[in-house]
Order: C-alpha cells, then structure tokens, then sequence
C-alpha cells in the first residue's frame, strides 16, 4: 500500500516538473536562463579581433588574427575580417594585438577546503563551508582558471550549481570523497575518536568530503556509490601524507587487491583511478593494481619512474617547494612540517625524472586549508619555469591538463575539446595584456593582466574597454 502511494506522489511530482533528477536540473537550467521575448531566441555570438593566439599547442603566437565564438564553441579562426551570421547578437571585442589563449586548468584541487583553515572545516557545519567554497569557485574562475580537477570534497552541489549558472566557477571533474584506510592521510578523525564503533561513520563521510574503506569489497562498494554520484574519477590515498596526522610520510596504505577493487569499478564505468602516493613502494603497488595517474610522488626513485614512463601512467606532480613569501601553515618542528620538509626537498629529483623520462606530467596547486596560498594559484603555475620553459608550461596547463581530463571518457561531464584555440573546440578563453611565453609573470596577476576572461561562450571578465 505504501509503495503504490509513493509512487502516485512521484507520478504527481513528475507532471509537476518536480520530480529529483531531470527535473531539479531543469528548474536550474531555467533559474539560470536569461529572459528572452516571446519565440526563438537569438544566437549569441562574440568575435575578438586582432589577436595573436597562443593555440595550447605551439611554442610560438600566431600571426595577427581574429576568433568568432558561437554559442559555447569557437566557431571560426581568420587572418581576413570575419562577419558574424545575420541573426545573431553580436559582441565585438578589440584585442588591439594582444594575447589570446586557452582557460588554464589545474589538475589537482580541493575547492571545497582550499580557503578555510583545517579546524574550521572539521568543526563548521557544511552549509558555512559551502559558502565559502562558492567564493573560492568564482576566485578561481577570475584567476584564468577555467577548468579544474577536484580529488577530493563534498563538490558535487558545487558543481551542480555553477552548470547551472546559480553561481560563478569553474568547470569541475570531481572525485567526490576521497578513499582512505584507517589510519591513512585520508582519516582525520582524533585520537580520542578510536577505536570506532562498528558501523559508524565519521563527520567527514556524513558531510561527503572522504571515506574510510579498510577492505576491498568497501572500497568497491564506496567507489561504486562515488560513481553513481557523478564522481569523473576515483581518487584514494595510497600512502603517507604532510597534513594527516597518523601517517608518516613513507607508510604505504592499501594493497593492490584493495587498490584493484577501485580500478574494477571505475574502469566498468569507463573511467580510472588516481592515487595520492609520494613513495616507490607506493607508486609500483598502485601501477601493479591498474592506476593511470600518480598524484605528488616526490620521493620517487629512478626505476619507479621509468616504470610510470613504460606502463604510461600519468604524473600530476604540483611545484611544492619552500616559499619565502609564504610561510608554512604547519608550526615549526611540528610532526607534519617536518614531514613537509622531507616532501619539498625531494620536488627538483621528481620534475628531473619526469623529464628525463618524458612521463607525461600535469600540473596542480593542491591548496589546503590557506587563502592567501589560493590566492597565488597564477603564481604556483609561473614558477613552474624552475623546471621547465614559459611556453611548456603554458601547455602543461592548457592542452596537456586537458589530455589528462580526457582520462574521464564518457564519465566527463562536459563535452567537446579544451586546452586549445581551434575550431570547434569549447570557448574557454583569456585575453592576455602582453605575450606570456615571453612573460609568464603575466599570469600571476590575474586582476590586472587578464582583460577578458570566457567560459563556455560566456563572457564573465571585460575590462578592455
């Protein structure tokens, strides 16, 4: 009797236009919708004139040349003038010979936790620390930043709300929770907290932001629940970690048959499975078990290296390093400040063995718990010439991440090619106030030097006028 009601409601519901699913996405689409008078709409379109295009690709600017956006693609690339069809509406934009170039991507972040410190997110309720995140997703859309991989938070509201317009940011692939054993960089549970109760389950899996899986049919089942969510890829943490407070750095976590059981369920949903590692031991058990991408890995060796190069897995390594001009979140002799010491010193071998191996590497910032540290995420990705050229990292950070996203196949959330300008390939774009492979400081000062920022056909910066 109850379920014949309860589907009555649902039937009712559904004619209503308010039945979960479908109909949640279409009340959003039409919230974020813009007023149009009665019949079709008209077609927008944007064409940027006179620009010299970095492509995402080359290692050189294109010659002077102009860009019509239709909709949410680039529609035509031309030296000569370019009309836009008759019935659009059309918005002009002078780039008086400036830079154009792809949304930048970053393949390592945490939106959810990257501004508010490591105490306020383990005592807040989730409704502050959404908030919060919702500033840090329009931060980083005003920074050039696009696009980002998300490997680990409660984001999936987020997400949901910027493609639906509700609010300003990024594209994100997320992860949702990320995956971690007892003990491991992924449990921040207090001493006082264990043993745990059978059964239960902590504040960070109520609130959706990490999972404790200690056998492989958990982590099956967790990486099953994480992928019916929306999850793009499955992210587990694979060995010790700097901020965790459990786990020395050099620990291995999970086995491969555990780590498999990940590698199972996402490669059945036609997606795959990154791991947070930073040691050999690590790395080889997680290539052993089907892992396509290695996340951190700073104290790897030689031969665990050229391993990743042979079996073609990724290595998003991020540039941490000692920073003058930003101190330490961790106090000083502290456990994971001693830990984050060990980390850095290895970050030059790491980007070494990526080169000589020609691993193909992404990049990400990886900022936790720290403002003003997500405030530089331009500056994380200038200084990356420690290592390599303005122009490959502009690649790295364009076309390069984007080839990484593209690991997602069907489970990516959004259709079409980023990273590059070319026809037919989605508009997410920057207009550059001076050449940034000549200058890639450029990109450190987003406010001042990026003129024009577009997101999917959508301009959402222009100061050019």
């Amino acid at each position: 009797m109850q379920a014949t009601v309860l589907r009555t409601v649902l039937r009712g519901l559904a004619c209503l236009g308010l039945a979960a699913g479908g109909a949640s996405a279409s009340w959003a689409q039409q919230a974020a919708a813009p007023s149009a008078k009665a019949g079709a709409p008209q077609p927008s379109a944007v064409l940027i004139e006179n620009v010299r295009i970095f492509n995402g690709v080359a290692d050189k600017l294109s010659a002077p040349a102009n860009v019509l956006v239709q909709g949410n693609t680039i529609k035509t690339i031309s030296s000569a003038p370019i009309s836009a069809p008759a019935d659009a509406v059309l918005t002009r934009i002078d780039g008086s010979g400036r830079t154009l170039m792809p949304g930048l991507i970053d393949a390592h972040t945490h939106i959810m936790f990257s501004t508010l410190p490591q105490l306020v997110i383990l005592t807040s309720d989730v409704g502050f620390i959404n908030v919060a995140a919702v500033k840090a997703a329009n931060d980083t859309l005003m920074r050039g930043f696009t696009s980002i991989r998300d490997l680990g938070g409660p984001v999936f509201g987020l997400k949901r709300g910027i493609d639906a317009g509700l609010v300003a940011g990024p594209r994100i692939w997320p992860s949702g929770a990320f995956l971690s054993q007892s003990g491991g960089h992924g449990d921040f549970r207090l001493p006082n907290e264990l043993p745990v109760r059978p059964g239960e389950f902590t504040f960070s899996e109520r609130a959706g932001a990490a999972v404790i899986a200690d056998n492989a049919d958990t982590v099956r089942q967790r990486s099953r629940e994480l992928l019916a969510l929306g999850a793009s890829q499955i992210k587990l943490m694979a060995g010790g970690g700097v901020s965790s407070s459990f786990d020395p750095l050099d620990v291995t976590q999970y086995t491969v048959p555990e780590l498999r059981a990940a590698v199972e369920a996402a490669e059945n949903w036609g997606t795959y499975v990154t791991v947070h590692a930073y040691t050999p031991r690590a790395v080889r058990q997680a290539i052993e078990a089907g892992v396509r991408c290695i996340d951190h890995g700073q104290l790897l060796d030689d031969a665990t290296a050229k391993l990743m190069a042979d079996k073609g897995v990724w290595w998003s390594l991020q540039p941490f390093v000692e920073d003058p001009h930003h101190p330490s979140a961790f106090p000083e002799g502290s456990p994971n400040r001693l830990k984050q010491l060990e980390m850095f010193g290895g970050t030059d071998a790491a980007y070494a063995l990526a080169k000589k191996y020609k691993i193909k590497t992404a990049w990400g910032t990886d900022t936790l718990f720290d403002a003003a540290a997500a405030a530089t995420q331009g500056a994380q990705l200038a200084k990356m010439t420690r290592w390599y050229s303005p122009v490959e990292v502009l690649k790295m950070a364009t076309s390069g991440n984007a080839e990484l996203l593209a690991l997602s196949g069907l489970r990516s959330p959004y259709r079409g090619r980023l990273g590059v300008v070319q026809e037919g390939a989605l508009a997410d774009l920057l207009l550059v106030d001076g050449n940034p492979i000549e200058n890639i400081a450029l990109i450190a000062e987003p406010a001042k030097n990026l003129l024009v920022i577009m997101k999917d056909g959508r301009v959402v910066k222009n100061i050019t006028q």
